[in-house]
């Protein structure tokens, strides 16, 4: 069964930055777009960032100019990161696995800006 996991989350402060991670295995992982969704309290899901098989990057808005996505398709693993954070970014982030009807999640990682 194929699971995405995420790690790297915690708690910190507002301007501080962190990585999150999501090795992905069971799956020919460079033919995967991968992406990472977040989701704050009381709110839908959004996309944050994607990065297509060829290096390609997506971002929403809001994270233009903070967040960076890459991948090494040798470690099979995307990440993610996250520079002058805000109270705002606080959410469950999500690394998602996506090939035509395939998409594959996982479970999330807590990520809490507060001082």
């Amino acid at each position: 069964q194929v699971q995405p996991v995420e790690s790297g989350g915690g708690l910190v402060q507002p301007g501080g930055s962190l990585r999150l991670s999501c090795a992905a295995s069971g799956i020919i992982f460079n033919l995967y777009v991968m992406g990472w969704y977040r989701q704050a309290p009381g709110k839908q899901r959004e996309l944050v960032a994607t990065i297509t098989t060829g290096g390609s990057t997506n971002y929403t808005d809001s994270v233009k100019g903070r967040f960076a996505i890459s991948r090494d398709n040798a470690k099979k693993t995307v990440y993610l990161q996250m520079n002058s954070l805000k109270p705002e970014d606080t959410a469950v982030y999500y690394c998602n696995a996506r090939r035509s009807v395939l998409a594959y999640w996982g479970k999330g990682t807590l990520v809490t800006v507060s001082s």
